[in-house]
């Protein structure tokens, strides 16, 4: 249990620094998180790749934990419009880690023996980060669902703008979304590097 610990404590920090770094804006589009977040895939693959599967969501369990006792703080802090964290986002960023993470896993392991090292860890990026992204905003913010809490007034996020201001016009949110879906793909890219590293020097015979 212990070898587990690295990589439990490194979920942990993440998805801390996420929750509070999501509160401060970086432009229009992103927040300072969307910067931190997606490294939580490069901690489930790291222990994916040298401890196997039911190890990653052991350390998926725990960064789970985590961010629902952030939320639960966030719920109790009022801020210019509200609490931080409504219904909604806590219920949107639960689904979307617990959901994207272990699929991360399954894909992972699907193509672990792949004959290149960083198909597994970049494939399951992608496919995890976009259902990340998906899953979030759309139960956060879609007026579409917005019987989940009656009381939370989403149509800031539901007007109509450009698309990251210059496509076809769409409802807020998904400018908001795709701006993050987009940091997730650029920083999948980045994670290879690290993940080679750090996999090398923790068990060099399956780097």
């Amino acid at each position: 249990m212990q070898r587990f610990l690295p990589g439990t404590l490194a979920m942990a920090a993440i998805v801390v620094a996420s929750n509070i770094l999501v509160q401060f804006l970086l432009g229009d589009w992103l927040t300072w998180g969307a910067f931190t977040y997606p490294f939580a895939f490069l901690v489930t693959d790291v222990m994916n790749r040298v401890y196997g599967p039911a190890a990653a969501r052991r350390v998926v369990a725990a960064g789970f934990v985590v961010g629902v006792i952030c939320s639960l703080i966030g719920t109790q802090i009022v801020g210019e419009f509200g609490p931080l964290v409504t219904l909604r986002i806590a219920l949107g960023s639960g689904a979307a880690f617990l959901t994207a993470q272990m699929m991360d896993i399954v894909v992972f392991d699907r193509l672990r023996r792949a004959e290149r090292w960083w198909t597994a860890p970049l494939v399951s990026t992608l496919v995890g980060s976009s259902l990340d992204t998906a899953i979030f905003f759309s139960v956060a913010f879609s007026a579409g669902l917005t019987l989940l809490e009656p009381g939370n007034d989403v149509s800031w996020a539901n007007e109509a703008v450009p698309l990251l201001g210059l496509g076809p016009m769409a409802p807020l949110w998904v400018s908001l979304g795709t701006a993050d879906w987009l940091v997730k793909l650029a920083l999948s890219l980045v994670a290879l590097l690290p993940f080679k590293a750090i996999v090398t020097k923790l068990s060099p015979r399956i780097a």
